[in-house]
């Protein structure tokens, strides 16, 4: 079943407002922001009749509650499956790409009912969630080796800032495949994103096309929590990851990230600058450097414009007027520290806006003349072709470009990923990365929707972003 849905692109902006439930401080400008929709909610009329799902998008407007949410996402089964990657590019664009970004759940709703959910063998959404909390996504990992050839905690160098979190746990949130090599390849650490985990964010794209590879060695993080915690504690496990692979590998790290990963990986280098020295690159996809100004979007409240809502610490921290963000970009993070490829969607991600050309939340600069190379594919590639097409806050992790360039900045240790060194055309005419199947890319939209739960199930919300750390006060300027 396909869906063929025309999409107008309206003039509306989104406004972040100040207000005294936020700790916030003023930063850059607020940037304008094209809010794509459909003259008289074309998609969620359409799409949901199609469905059959107008009466659950009729009570996902009705409550703010997330056990409320869950129930009723937990009743939206599969109406139809793409049976294509042309058909899912069309379907996520008809469901993201066209819709006004105020109700997520929504989208997520309609995701579900195409096909493009977690939603396999009739399980709900919550039985999903509960299997997603173990196996490869585990964050007590007790293989890791305790022998490293130098030291990396309490500290690895006098200027790095303090951990908070016992070693011990640090650790054990890095999970280490079995035939991990030690060394022999260049190890890649690979860091999720916000309500995730690093086993099912990459075990279905880039892990499994980096997994054989002469030139990587991937492990990944597990935070604990999901990333769902203060970011600055979340960065704690970012930082001792590389210290303690690059150790034990007596070599140094790649470090590939996704959507807060990227964000809290910088934190990690502008505040524990023994990392810099140990990687060799750093490639994060659909990074929000700058926050988004859809954060607000994702707390449940009655009053959703003003996002007034508890939220998830990391999610309060990523909003575009945190203290976190500022602090961030006032002690140098907004430009690159070590060779850097970012790779950004314009057309449209759901989760990070804004995110188009220079200024894109994902886009870094180069001060330090380190090499930087920001990817946007609606720009690289030729209008028209596949490449150039839809793509939402997930799908950068399966683009052609993407594993194209790591594969690049992998073989060209110390030199950010170059175009001029890939077929650009070649991979612009591709859906996805070669080798990737039908499966891989449901199973990375999939993401979305388990995110969103993990999110509706977390406990820990609140309406203040957490204390910026007094390590981070002494070194910024704000």
């Amino acid at each position: 079943m396909r869906f063929s849905i025309p999409y107008f692109a309206l003039g509306a902006s989104i406004a972040v407002h100040d207000t005294a439930a936020r700790a916030v401080v003023a930063v850059d400008e607020e940037p304008a922001v094209e809010s794509r929709g459909l003259v008289g909610g074309l998609v969620g009329g359409v799409l949901g009749t199609v469905l059959g799902l107008g009466d659950v998008l009729e009570q996902l407007d009705q409550t703010q509650d997330p056990g409320t949410i869950l129930d009723i996402l937990n009743g939206v089964k599969p109406r139809a499956t793409p049976t294509s990657l042309p058909e899912v590019q069309e379907t996520l664009q008809s469901i993201y790409g066209a819709a006004t970004p105020t109700n997520l759940f929504k989208n997520v709703a309609l995701q579900l009912g195409s096909g493009l959910g977690p939603h396999d063998g009739g399980k709900d959404l919550t039985s999903i969630i509960a299997e997603h909390l173990d196996g490869e996504n585990s964050v007590d990992n007790s293989n890791n080796p305790t022998n490293v050839s130098r030291a990396v905690y309490p500290s690895a160098s006098a200027g790095d800032a303090p951990y908070s979190v016992p070693e011990a746990q640090l650790r054990a949130a890095i999970r280490i495949p079995a035939a991990f090599t030690f060394g022999a390849k260049p190890p890649v650490l690979l860091v999720p994103g916000t309500w995730s985990y690093g086993g099912s964010v990459f075990g279905v794209n880039l892990r499994k096309l980096l997994t054989g590879s002469p030139h990587a060695d991937p492990v990944w993080l597990n935070v604990p929590g999901g990333m769902m915690r203060d970011a600055q504690v979340n960065s704690e496990y970012v930082a001792y990851a590389v210290n303690y692979l690059s150790a034990i590998c007596n070599s140094n790290v790649t470090v590939v990230s996704w959507s807060q990963g990227g964000l809290d990986t910088q934190w990690a280098f502008t505040f524990w600058p023994s990392t810099r020295a140990r990687v060799s690159n750093f490639l994060p996809i659909s990074p929000d450097f700058r926050g988004t100004v859809l954060a607000n979007a994702l707390c449940l409240s009655a009053d959703s414009e003003l996002g007034l809502g508890p939220c998830d610490p990391a999610v309060i921290q990523q909003e575009h007027t945190s203290r976190y963000i500022a602090t961030l970009r006032a002690a140098g993070g907004d430009s690159a520290y070590v060779p850097t490829t970012t790779f950004y969607s314009g057309f449209f991600d759901e989760i990070v806006q804004p995110q188009h050309g220079t200024e894109a939340s994902a886009y870094l600069l180069d001060a330090r003349g380190v090499g930087v190379t920001n990817v946007e594919p609606q720009v690289v590639c030729p209008s028209g072709s596949p490449g150039a097409g839809f793509y939402g806050h997930a799908g950068m992790l399966y683009h052609p470009l993407t594993y194209a360039l790591i594969v690049d900045a992998l073989s060209h240790s110390g030199e950010p990923g170059s175009l001029s060194r890939v077929d650009v055309a070649d991979l612009c005419s591709h859906y996805a990365a070669p080798g990737l199947t039908l499966e891989d890319v449901l199973a990375t939209a999939g993401l979305i929707p388990i995110a969103l739960g993990l999110m509706l199930t977390s406990p820990d919300k609140r309406l203040i972003e957490p204390p910026i750390l007094s390590y981070a006060k002494a070194t910024s300027r704000v």
